[in-house]
């Protein structure tokens, strides 16, 4: 058994659905997005191209039991597969995941994380515009969701803390009432022969305790796209500056990954209802172009001292808690993965292996 619980997330896109086919034209999945990169400023490393498995269609059961061998010899726990309601029965990228389930296989844990924004979409230098509203239409939509999800929360291969099913909400600030929903969920789990679930909130601050403002059992904070704002909170004035240059000169916004490691995690020792997150890398210029953000220099190097950090705030809980999300296992369009490319081979992975191990 490993001393930690990496769970790695998972997006499930890589295989055309009608909504991609009508918003970006006919087959489109981010592979194209990937492909086309190109360095937008000296040294930029694009575009990243994978290695080992390919440019892959998650509609092929052989590359999901690829990519969980690959996960679980290095070793990750397992995926957080990004979950798609919209409200309203409203389902995207729902395909890998029911075959996952479905099948049986791969015979690999997993939990799900709901991805609860809109979608929106900036082309051609365009203004962004919302292709898809995320929505709320009322409790009745919140039990028909609960119920969609009771037969993965049930599965053996679940992922749960204290036995309950780990289930992590992308914006729980977002959700009307939250509390409310989180309770009522814990209501329906008891009634279905659960044990409760263990709800972790994202992409909001640590606050206590998290069940009085959200109905989070836990939380964590990613700061790695907002760098900017949070290493010059103070300072106004040289966000607007940075603005206005990048506009003028179509250059992405740019830090260097290892200057921006401190601001990935909180000082000192996590909480116990505080989860950490392994940032593998970040760069979203495939998918926004000179819009995006750039961590640049990003290296196993580097990124072990990362790991070290991440593991050594954690090493002191109780193991059930010793939750680390690793973003991202396949985010390549940002060029967040860890999947082999063809730079870096199975570096990167290797890198995890190593500290967790030692």
């Amino acid at each position: 058994m490993n001393k930690f619980r990496l769970i790695a997330y998972y997006l499930p896109q890589y295989h055309p659905i009608p909504e991609n086919d009508r918003w970006w034209g006919k087959g489109f999945t981010e592979w194209i997005n990937v492909a086309k990169a190109k360095p937008l400023f000296k040294d930029h490393y694009q575009p990243h191209i994978p290695a080992d498995l390919g440019f892959y269609d998650l509609r092929v059961p052989e590359t999901r039991q690829a990519q969980a061998e690959l996960a679980q010899q290095h070793g990750i726990e397992g995926f957080c597969y990004w979950h798609y309601w919209l409200g309203g029965g409203k389902l995207l990228l729902e395909r890998p995941f029911e075959e996952v389930l479905m099948s049986g296989e791969p015979k690999f844990p997993f939990c799900l994380g709901w991805a609860n924004h809109s979608w929106t979409g900036i082309k051609f230098g365009a203004p962004k515009r919302t292709l898809i509203e995320q929505i709320y239409p009322g409790m009745h939509d919140h039990e028909a969701h609960f119920y969609y999800l009771l037969e993965a929360f049930s599965d053996s291969r679940y992922i749960t803390v204290d036995g309950k099913p780990l289930f992590l909400i992308f914006r729980p600030q977002e959700i009307p009432d939250s509390k409310r929903v989180m309770d009522y969920w814990r209501e329906l789990a008891l009634k279905e022969g659960l044990k409760g679930l263990h709800i972790v909130g994202a992409d909001i601050e640590i606050t206590s305790p998290l069940s009085l403002v959200f109905g989070c059992d836990a939380a964590f904070y990613n700061r790695h796209r907002l760098i900017g704002e949070v290493r010059f909170r103070k300072i106004s004035f040289i966000r607007n500056f940075q603005d206005k240059y990048r506009s003028l000169f179509m250059k992405p916004l740019v830090y260097k990954y290892q200057k921006a490691m401190k601001y990935f995690i909180n000082p000192g020792e996590c909480d116990l209802n505080e989860y950490s997150t392994i940032v593998t890398n970040w760069d979203s210029t495939p998918r926004l172009g000179w819009h995006g953000l750039v961590l640049h220099e990003a290296t196993p190097d580097v990124f072990r001292t990362h790991v070290k950090q991440v593991l050594f705030k954690v090493i002191h809980k109780p193991y059930e808690n010793r939750i680390i999300f690793v973003k991202s296992w396949n985010e390549w369009a940002e060029g967040n993965h860890l999947e082999p490319d063809q730079k870096y081979g199975k570096v990167y992975l290797e890198v995890l292996k190593d500290e967790i191990e030692n």
